[in-house]
């Protein structure tokens, strides 16, 4: 884009008005510029430094004073603003309205009667081109409240017929195009609640980017420093209620221009030099010029027939293109490929004092005074047809004739006189603060204070006293804030609201919006439908119990496939389950959860500019996590187990399924081991119960995930990034699904090599190797005992021993048969140790223990009581089951040896014969037991042959061909 040279802050714009108009202006406001020289020349070291922003100033106001189009100044949620703008709209009665707002905002703006306000009008972009990636999602909102002149501009544009009403400001996506620092304004003077505990209702609009009418706020530290300090104020948002709010709500309609005009060219001319921020505002104001030209001369409409509104700061302008007459060259740049959607989300007055930096509870206040001005002036305010929470709309009235504009040579200067006058005193409302205070004392009551009759009283002397000491006439709500604080907080705070946060809410409460049915996306409007069989309303605010009986009301397992698919795309405790699960495998008859959609619902809202159902949404976001560049084998599995739960089907499964073989093919780490060991097995276990045959991308995973664990096994193994809970994963992974593995034509001897290969220095990955090696049979049971034994038997490793049996606890995963034998070797050292030497060991081998296997203890706990006796009095006579011998007079023990049952896992059928004997009988067999004595050499074991030889010459004859 291309623009002209701008005037830095505080010098006299390069193109001046005409030398007619200006020697008018100076006849119109000598008065005025003779009373700011004596106040800058007193204010600064002479007037010599401040000539030309004294000069400037004047100029501004009478140039935008003399402007054709009429121009209206307005600052941000001001009631006197919005007083001012209903009144000149009942007097003038313009065709055509030019509002300061992101222009494509337009199309939503007649949804608004289907709203609570306040709300915002939300533009959002999920997927940007053109921005930098980090950025997304982009979010740019414009909050509207009652208390505002642009909700009047609106309301009395849309509702009048003949009006239009035009949207001039800068796009949505100019907004972060013009803006480097991703966003224009992030408020750093913002106070964090006094209690530290942010309110939910502060974060309704999100990390968006607030686009507002009317910012003033001075630029000049220094300057808002002087006026707080010499105004006995706190804060920006109570000196401007007090020196600015209230004197302007009972003035004219000059007066009130002019003064907002002042105003914004004071602070604009004393905001320290941000090139960025000035290029920002300089650019918003040709736009929102070369815009306002553009409509005049396709319309043909008459600049007087017009109105302009915008902030005060801005009607100060000094660019070229300022007025309908501006004459400098300014291009529009075009803007980028991001797709925008645009909504209304609901909003409150915590959530516009978070984003924009006001004190808490400004505009709660605002809303009060707002209320109190239309009842003391009785101004008849435009509210939209429809709107809910208003009255019955009336008989639409024919649109009364516009009232010409004075020419601009009839400029008056109200400045003079409004700065000179005394403030009106208003006298003490007794009836008003003895209320406040008695409803201050019982909401603290209601919250725990120990607040009586007498706070009350306190609280009613107090605010006088202060508002006196602040050369006040009549306490303020700030000053009944500040009273309210003093008389009943104490030396703690028993609830989570305070006293501060009480008195805002006492003053008009935080009111939060809500977006109609008819103004919510298709999505939004298609989850209410879907879940209207639960007969709630699914809209308000707060939680909501819902009961679903599949059982007996099959049409509600719709309804709980809905909220599943809530619970996993929108926020936490916007759907919460409190009875029921939704597994691989497993529906539940019986549900209940308690629903928040209302106090969500600008998350529902943004996931309907994702697509037009839910199942879309999700579909999109599974894809999206599983073809991310930060994928991972884990994570895609992660996106393959809900497509199953809450899709259905098998195409986007069996997608993402192919995807996480991609994944695992190309990690390098086994960081995610655990996790796709845990649902790895899950997969199988329901694809081996639900379905046929198992998907053949389950089967390419088994066979790639082997190979590729063999060969990673080990690198991991001396892999100091790697965790012994990573190394154990692995080995797990490889021996549940050997038998499947090498069904599918993998090769044992690959996991053979890769253990035999191993060489791990730490005691924990040790262990670990030697329970590998058990399960492949390298490494005996007796031997694994004797080690452990001779670990206890040496001085210099019993420091390092309890990292051995972490080392074995994390071999349960892959090898959970060595149960038995952690427990013994756990034993063992409690039984061999002297306390000398146990007693410094033990809070090592708790802290490795809690910290590494948590959450194999309860299979440990389970084998101890398996093998400890049950009853204390039986422990003193109780042997280890691992030091008991065989006893020669045991029943069947000569049969057992004789057999050669002797070592194996038979013994149980030696030592009680009696039950073979049985089941012999049973089947007719007449055979006996063999002798004791007879001849081991004698070939006992092969009677059957000779029983059958059928059956050996059968296969001589295959094996000989004969």
């Amino acid at each position: 884009m291309t623009g002209s040279p701008t005037n830095g802050p505080g010098r006299t714009p390069s193109t001046q008005a005409p030398a007619s108009a200006n020697s008018s202006g100076q006849a119109s406001f000598a008065a005025l510029r003779e009373q700011l020289h004596e106040a800058a020349t007193s204010f600064a070291d002479g007037p010599g430094a401040l000539e030309g922003i004294l000069l400037g100033m004047v100029d501004d106001v009478d140039r935008a004073v003399r402007e054709p189009l009429e121009i209206f100044p307005v600052c941000h949620h001001s009631p006197a603003s919005a007083l001012a703008m209903a009144r000149r709209l009942r007097e003038k009665q313009p065709k055509v309205v030019y509002l300061e707002l992101c222009e494509d905002m337009a199309p939503l703006l007649d949804e608004l009667r289907n709203c609570r306000l306040p709300v915002a009008v939300q533009a959002f972009a999920s997927d940007v081109d053109g921005f930098p990636a980090e950025w997304a999602p982009l979010s740019v909102v414009a909050p509207i409240t009652e208390a505002s002149a642009e909700y009047q501009a609106i309301a009395y544009a849309l509702d009048t017929p003949g009006v239009e009403l035009v949207l001039v400001d800068r796009s949505s996506d100019h907004v972060f195009q013009w803006d480097s620092r991703y966003g224009e304004r992030t408020p750093q003077e913002q106070s964090p609640p006094a209690d530290g505990v942010p309110e939910p209702e502060a974060a309704l609009h999100g990390e968006a980017v607030g686009v507002e009418i009317g910012d003033l706020r001075p630029r000049f530290a220094e300057l808002e420093e002087h006026l707080l300090r010499h105004g006995k104020v706190r804060h920006w948002s109570e000196w401007w209620h007090q020196y600015v709010e209230v004197p302007l709500g009972d003035s004219d309609h000059d007066a009130y221009r002019q003064v907002m005009f002042l105003v914004g060219s004071l602070f604009r001319r004393l905001a320290p030099g941000d090139g960025d921020r000035v290029r920002v505002d300089e650019d918003r104001e040709r736009y929102m010029w070369t815009r306002i030209r553009e409509h005049l001369a396709a319309g043909g409409a008459a600049p007087e027939d017009c109105l302009y509104v915008c902030g005060a700061f801005h009607a100060a302008s000094r660019v070229e293109e300022f007025g309908v007459a501006g004459s400098g060259p300014f291009t529009i740049s075009p803007r980028s490929a991001t797709t925008w959607q645009h909504g209304l989300i609901p909003s409150s007055h915590a959530a516009i004092e978070a984003q924009f930096g006001l004190a808490p509870g400004s505009v709660s206040i605002a809303a009060t005074q707002w209320a109190k001005n239309l009842k003391r002036t009785r101004v008849q305010p435009y509210r939209l047809a429809g709107q809910d929470g208003g009255k019955k709309p009336r008989a639409t009235k024919k649109a009364a004739p516009a009232v010409a504009a004075p020419p601009p040579e009839a400029a008056e200067d109200r400045l003079s006189g409004f700065l000179r006058r005394p403030p009106v005193l208003d006298t003490l409302d007794e009836a008003e603060l003895l209320g406040w205070s008695v409803d201050i004392v019982r909401a603290a009551r209601r919250s725990g204070y120990l607040a009586s009759t007498a706070d009350a009283i306190a609280v009613f002397e107090t605010s006088i006293l202060l508002a006196g000491m602040r050369d006040r006439a009549k306490p303020t709500p700030y000053d009944f804030q500040d009273a309210a604080i003093t008389c009943i907080e104490k030396d703690a705070v028993p609830g989570r609201r305070d006293v501060r946060r009480l008195v805002e809410i006492m003053m008009g409460g935080d009111r939060i919006g809500r977006v109609g049915y008819d103004a919510l996306p298709p999505l939004a409007r298609d989850v209410h439908d879907r879940l209207a069989p639960l007969e709630l309303k699914l809209q308000q605010r707060g939680v909501q119990r819902a009961l679903l009986d599949m059982n007996s009301r099959p049409e509600l397992g719709a309804c709980s496939d809905v909220l599943w698919m809530l619970r996993r795309l929108m926020p936490h405790g916007a759907a919460r389950p409190i009875m029921g699960e939704r597994k691989l495998g497993e529906r539940s008859i019986q549900e209940s959860w308690d629903l928040a959609l209302g106090t969500h619902q600008r998350a529902l809202i943004e996931l309907g500019y994702e697509g037009v159902s839910i199942e879309q949404v999700l579909e999109q976001r599974l894809r999206r996590d599983a073809y991310g560049p930060r994928a991972t084998t884990a994570g895609v599995l992660a996106a393959v187990e809900d497509a199953t739960l809450y899709l259905g089907g098998r195409r986007l499964a069996d997608e993402l399924g192919a995807r996480a073989l991609e994944v695992l093919a190309a990690e390098r780490t086994v960081d995610g081991a655990p996790d796709v060991l845990r649902r790895v097995r899950g997969l199988l276990a329901y694809y081996r119960t639900a379905e046929p045959v198992l998907p053949p991308w389950v089967e390419s995973f088994v066979k790639a995930g082997y190979a590729h664990y063999c060969t990673l096994l080990p690198t991991a193994f001396t892999d100091e990034d790697a965790t012994v809970g990573q190394v154990a994963a692995m080995l797990g992974f490889l021996f549940s699904m050997e038998s499947l593995a090498l069904s599918l034509g993998c090769d044992r001897a690959q996991l053979e090599l890769a253990v035999a290969q191993s060489r791990p220095t730490d005691p924990e990955r040790t262990a670990l190797l030697w329970a590998a090696q058990v399960q492949l049979g390298a490494l005996s049971l007796a031997e694994l005992r004797e080690r452990c034994g001779e670990l206890l038997a040496n001085p210099m490793v019993v420091p390092a021993y309890p990292r051995y049996l972490s080392g074995f606890v994390h071999a349960l995963v892959p090898v959970p048969g060595l149960a038995d034998v952690v427990v013994e070797a756990v034993s063992n050292a409690f039984g061999r140790l002297p306390d000398p030497v146990l007693l410094p060991w033990l809070p090592s081998l708790i802290t490795t223990l809690r910290a590494g296997a948590a959450d194999l203890a309860p299979l440990l706990i389970r084998e101890a009581g398996r093998v400890f006796p049950a009853r204390l009095a039986a422990l003193d006579a109780w042997v280890p089951p691992w030091r008991e011998a065989p006893e020669e007079g045991a029943p069947g023990g000569d049969r057992m040896r004789a057999a050669g049952g002797g070592g194996r896992g038979a013994a149980l059928l030696f030592a009680h014969p009696g039950t073979l004997d049985a089941v012999a009988e049973l089947l007719g067999c007449d055979g006996a037991w063999a002798a004791a004595d007879e001849d081991p050499a004698d070939p006992a074991g092969a009677v059957l042959t000779a029983r059958h030889p059928d059956t050996a010459i059968a296969w001589e004859s295959l094996l000989t061909g004969s």
